[in-house]
């Protein structure tokens, strides 16, 4: 997948964006509405009023990006809308990007290393 890659923070909006906003405009809604630095690293993502869009904008170190994606069949899973904001792990957000249902997945469960060979 084109994108970020690695362990990442991911904030969701859950209020739906105005869709013709591009990269800069999407970084303005970041610091103003999120309260957030778009420069952080961290991946902001933006739902359209219909469900079946969606933006990321993120900062690579050299520019910000701008990922977008429709879905051809179906809609996206989307927190409530309400006046705030949902973190995701890096694994929730593949979950959504790939039209699943993010909530089903979880943080991958701790295990003890063996001491020693049996």
């Amino acid at each position: 997948m084109i994108g970020p890659t690695g362990v990442v923070k991911v904030m969701v909006a859950t209020k739906p964006v105005d869709f013709r906003k591009g990269a800069e405009g999407l970084a303005v809604l970041v610091r103003e509405t999120m309260g957030a630095d778009p420069f952080s690293g961290a991946v902001y993502v933006f739902r359209a009023k219909r469900a079946d869009r969606v933006k990321l904008v993120y900062f690579d170190g050299t520019g910000v990006c701008l990922l977008a994606k429709r879905l051809e069949d179906g809609k996206f899973c989307w927190p409530a809308i309400t006046d705030g904001v949902v973190r995701l792990s890096a694994a929730q957000l593949q979950a959504l990007l790939e039209g699943l249902d993010w909530r089903r997945v979880h943080d991958a469960r701790e295990t003890r290393a063996p001491v020693a060979a049996s």
